[in-house]
């Protein structure tokens, strides 16, 4: 999945400001460090009686003014300059005799690089917040990770250069640096968790205007499946409105303690419509603490393509409704997975004897694996279960990882008339040379290949799908399938599960209708 300000039509890091500002709406003028507003050192808000973590004093539901006064000096607004490639300045129309000016301005954009060569310069906007008094910022990864420049606006107008100190992409976090002392900071709260339905205030830079607050209650926590590129958060869901450059701003309770920073949002229209993300302070402080220390973030590393099986695959392979695991769909060459014997359609059903819920789980799990320590995977292959041990490696780059292999091109080609046999509603052939060539199936790909376009249930088979796998055993020839349907029918069940590599998504389990007995 892309990144943040892609997805979702997320909360952009990278989002224009230079309206607001170049037009004169906004004065910034440069400053040297120092005292923010006539307040220093840490921001320590009332937090109430014991026992009332997260109960509103008298009178918080009818104004945030109090609590948005204490730590609205601890927020800033981040600008930053982000090199791009120099778009050309006419661009060709397939189909027409001539070229045309780019829409998007190509070749007029930015300035020239200081090298000499060109490219443009893009303008972006985001936020962040003190987390110390020597000028530690806290952000996303996502405003600052391309940036050339970061300038820091403070909340009483000062403009202050700042420098990167150190970025996570895996959890969107980063921790950026300006110099001084005896700034006001907030701090993360990580004992008293928040609960659905508690007060949330937001502040942070939207749109370019800065210091904007906005209030709301976490309305789910949990959310651990909204972004494949962050897989070790368990983001806060919040109705305060979110916009565009409030990535990377603090959301606070009502106490002023920083329970998560601003991340995404879910949006069909690119505005705020009530869906937005917080990474929680449980898992943001660790990552920022030892940024700011200048370590590296490394974790653990398989080399595996995992997910979560249906209820009704997990029933196709004779599983209980208690089973648990995370099914294996590519394993990546040449990776610790592949070397110790991890197969595709194996499921992992422990690690180091604990139980695995599903395959966000074994994710973070591993991910707090050194790399270079050995885990223990029990695994079910073929309906039996064995252990298998695996030296973690270190867990590449989210750009690496996003690369992955070149897929052939797919298409709905014809196999040659009469090719294949009918099992279970498909038309089907062992692998050949010929069909190797003809569908561009990869070498390491072997099983029964779909020879002809067919639909069994809701179900759509192209020419080119091989079946890799039935519920326990490889398959490689109609036999094979055949078997694997007889089995599911005496077992009583409904449909039988497979193992289907495709030219698009690489191997799924799909759970085939079983047809009727004649």
């Amino acid at each position: 999945m892309k990144r943040k300000e892609f997805m979702l039509g997320a909360v952009a890091g990278l989002a224009f400001a230079a309206a607001a500002t170049a037009g004169g709406v906004i004065d910034w003028p440069t400053a040297e460090a120092g005292p923010v507003a006539g307040v220093s050192g840490r921001l320590a808000p009332n937090a109430g009686g014991a026992g009332l973590a997260f109960a509103p004093p008298q009178g918080a539901p009818l104004s945030f003014a109090d609590i948005f006064a204490q730590v609205a000096p601890a927020v800033v607004q981040i600008d930053v300059k982000t090199r791009v490639a120099r778009q050309p300045g006419m661009i060709q129309i397939p189909g027409t005799p001539f070229a045309i000016p780019n829409p998007n301005g190509g070749g007029q954009q930015g300035e020239e690089g200081e090298d000499g060569e060109g490219g443009a310069t893009a303008l972006g906007a985001g936020s962040g917040f003190f987390i110390a008094a020597n000028g530690f910022i806290v952000t996303n990864n996502h405003v600052v990770a391309d940036a050339t420049e970061i300038m820091v606006k403070l909340a009483d107008g000062r403009e202050l250069e700042a420098r990167l100190v150190g970025r996570d992409e895996d959890t969107d976090l980063a921790v950026i640096k300006v110099e001084g002392t005896d700034f006001p900071f907030v701090n993360f709260e990580e004992t008293a968790q928040p609960r659905v339905g508690d007060w949330v205030i937001a502040v942070g830079n939207p749109f370019g205007l800065g210091g904007t607050a906005t209030a709301g209650i976490v309305s789910a926590s949990g959310r651990g499946d909204i972004d494949n590129n962050t897989p070790y958060t368990d983001y806060l869901q919040i109705d305060a409105a979110i916009n565009r450059g409030n990535s990377g701003g603090p959301t606070f309770d009502i106490y002023g303690r920083v329970i998560g920073v601003n991340s995404a949002i879910y949006s069909p229209t690119g505005g705020s419509v009530g869906i937005g993300f917080a990474i929680p302070a449980t898992v943001a402080k660790p990552i920022t603490d030892r940024l700011m220390r200048g370590e590296s973030i490394a974790r653990g590393y398989l080399g595996v393509g995992i997910q979560n099986l249906s209820r009704e695959q997990i029933t196709a392979l004779g599983q209980g409704s208690g089973f648990t695991g995370a099914w294996v769909g590519q394993v990546t060459p040449g990776g610790p997975a592949e070397k110790a014997g991890l197969q595709i359609n194996d499921i992992v059903t422990r690690l180091n004897g604990q139980p695995v819920r599903d395959s966000n789980d074994l994710t973070r799990r591993i991910g707090s694996v050194e790399p270079g320590q050995t885990v223990r995977l029990e695994v079910l292959r073929e309906g039996r279960l064995q252990t298998i041990s695996v030296r973690a490696g270190a867990r590449p780059s989210q750009a690496e990882l996003n690369a992955g292999p070149a897929t052939p091109e797919s298409g709905d080609r014809e196999a040659p008339e009469g090719a294949g046999v009918a099992v279970g509603g498909l038309t089907v052939a062992p692998m050949s040379d010929v069909l190797r060539r003809r569908y561009s199936i990869p070498a390491n790909i072997n099983g029964l290949v779909v020879t002809a376009q067919d639909t069994v249930g809701e179900l759509r088979f192209r020419p080119g799908f091989v079946i890799t796998n039935g519920p326990a055993s490889v398959i490689r020839t109609p036999a094979d399938l055949e078997a694997a349907i007889t089995a599911a029918r005496r077992a009583n069940r409904s449909g039988v599960f497979l193992v289907v590599w495709t030219p698009d998504q690489g191997s799924v389990p799909v759970v085939l209708d079983l047809p009727k007995s004649e």
